[in-house]
């Protein structure tokens, strides 16, 4: 578990889903969804370097990483069903 130097509160862990303007979808896990954002859209994330640019869909907060996680591979076990349509229609950030 991760902890902010000199405080006593947990940093929030996001699961995100970024949105390929030439192919597909990207499902993540991060602590700053800017900085996430930003290392895909600049080519820092190998497995998605070739698929710039991006946009952010979607984003869940979650106190704990295993959280997270455990979400983060739900959404991916949804990946192309109708479960992840549901999901990325109904709650799009605009």
């Amino acid at each position: 578990m991760s902890r902010q130097a000199g405080r006593n509160h947990m940093i929030p862990v996001y699961v995100y889903i970024l949105e390929s303007e030439k192919r597909g979808y990207y499902i993540g896990i991060g602590k700053n969804l800017n900085s996430r954002l930003k290392k895909h859209n600049s080519g820092g994330v190998l497995s998605t370097k070739n698929r710039r640019p991006f946009k952010l869909i979607h984003s869940e907060k979650y106190e704990d990483y295993s959280s997270a996680r455990t979400r983060e591979k739900e959404i991916k076990s949804y990946k192309g069903g109708n479960k992840f349509r549901e999901l990325i229609n109904h709650y799009r950030v605009v």
